[in-house]
């Protein structure tokens, strides 16, 4: 068991790299869950928020994790499985250690003093490419030697192709595309090309990052816009789309239960998206209100607990408010521009609701003072650390059948409804 928490915290460390969130210790629930996303798209296999966090030893968890578990770890870090991982990070050292310990007294002093040369020659050669590594990160790119810019195919809608155009006047060692926020979905690209192209099947403000040999040299600003309501079933390696006329009936926004059986391949417990991206002026994250209703009824036993998750998306930020029932309100987390909180620390006991109703929700911001109200009674106010931003839509999230309406902003004296 100490081996395998040896190696366990060996490939979290290797994680944390991997995702470049900085320290996992302090990781909000929104980092987890980009953990969480990232880990699916590369393995097929989603590990949930909590049991992430067990794992990182966020939350108390007496059990070690399963052997499919570390598997979709070892996997996300590179390798065939957990045993292929354990195989290839074993300690030459460690190794040299179980022999010696083995052998008869009378050879154990001579092979020590050659384990101790050993070690000495081993800390010279490390220190010498620590140096030389070092010397190599002191290089520092000029941002004038490299243009950097994107084309989109389609004006607005998913999936949507981009065109990024590139030069490298001076040439790293290795030149990457990263397309989002998430820097495990970066691509390897020709210091001596022009040009990558990728589809984008979500909606989203992206600030793509053209990277050499470690240094961001440029970013561009890349807006993929949904042209009205958006819904969707977040399925891998695509997303299952439904037609606009399907799912915005008289004001209402929704997906039935008769709509998400016929798909054959949904999972049982189907995650559901809608999305409203569009050009909202000068809507900034400052000073506006927001509205909105909000229903899922679907309830197949999985999803006792309706989690919800209302997203008002900025062009650098994002605001994540948690909706559940009110038996779920022990395992929430809250995140504003900057500020949150998570039910361990807080009392989110406000944000439970029964979402098989209709449920309204109403966030009011005055000079970065927020105030969320959850079916009118407050639920949270505080002040958001982050710069202003600017606002550039919606996105909810829910397990199986659901329903929005009413939804829209105002700031100023002026309307903006997202229709």
């Amino acid at each position: 068991m100490s081996n395998n928490n040896e190696h366990l915290a060996h490939i979290l460390k290797q994680i944390e790299g991997i995702l470049d969130r900085g320290a996992s210790s302090e990781w909000s629930t929104y980092d987890f869950e980009k953990l969480s996303d990232a880990i699916y798209d590369r393995t097929q296999v989603r590990l949930s928020v909590t049991t992430l966090k067990r794992i990182f030893g966020r939350l108390k968890y007496d059990s070690a994790p399963t052997l499919a578990t570390l598997n979709t770890l070892a996997q996300f870090a590179g390798f065939n499985d957990w045993q292929h991982f354990k195989q290839n990070t074993v300690k030459p050292v460690e190794q040299e250690k179980m022999v010696v310990e083995a052998m008869p007294a009378s050879q154990r002093k001579s092979k020590r003093f050659m384990l101790g040369l050993a070690g000495i020659l081993v800390l010279v050669a490390v220190v010498f490419v620590v140096f030389l590594s070092a010397g190599r990160r002191t290089k520092l790119y000029d941002p004038a030697q490299f243009d950097f810019s994107a084309n989109k195919i389609m004006t607005e809608g998913v999936p949507n192709s981009v065109i990024f155009h590139y030069t490298a006047r001076q040439k790293p060692d290795s030149l990457f595309i990263v397309q989002t926020w998430d820097i495990t979905r970066k691509t390897l690209v020709p210091a001596d090309k022009h040009e990558h192209s990728a589809i984008y099947y979500y909606p989203g403000y992206f600030k793509a990052k053209l990277i050499a040999d470690g240094q961001i040299v440029k970013t561009h600003e890349l807006w993929i816009t949904t042209g009205g309501w958006l819904c969707l079933l977040e399925e891998q390696p695509v997303p299952v789309y439904f037609k606009k006329e399907q799912c915005l009936q008289n004001g209402i926004v929704e997906v039935t239960d008769s709509m998400l059986s016929a798909h054959q391949q949904v999972s049982q417990t189907p995650k559901l998206r809608f999305f409203n991206q569009q050009d909202l002026g000068e809507l900034m994250n400052d000073n506006f209100t927001f509205e909105t209703m909000v229903k899922n009824n679907f309830d197949d036993g999985a999803n006792a607990c309706h989690k919800t998750q209302v997203l008002i998306q900025c062009k650098n930020d994002i605001i994540i408010i948690p909706l559940a029932a009110q038996s779920c309100v022990g395992d929430l987390s809250l995140y504003f521009c900057g500020w949150q909180a998570e039910s361990k620390t807080a009392d989110l006991s406000a944000f439970g609701c029964d979402l098989t109703q209709w449920t309204s929700l109403r966030v009011e911001t005055v000079n970065k003072t927020a105030t969320i109200y959850v079916n009118n009674k407050k639920a949270s106010t505080f002040t958001f650390p982050n710069k202003p931003t600017g606002i550039v839509g919606v996105q909810y999230r829910f397990n199986g059948a659901a329903a929005v309406k009413e939804t829209r902003f105002t700031a100023g004296g002026k309307l903006y409804e997202l229709k």
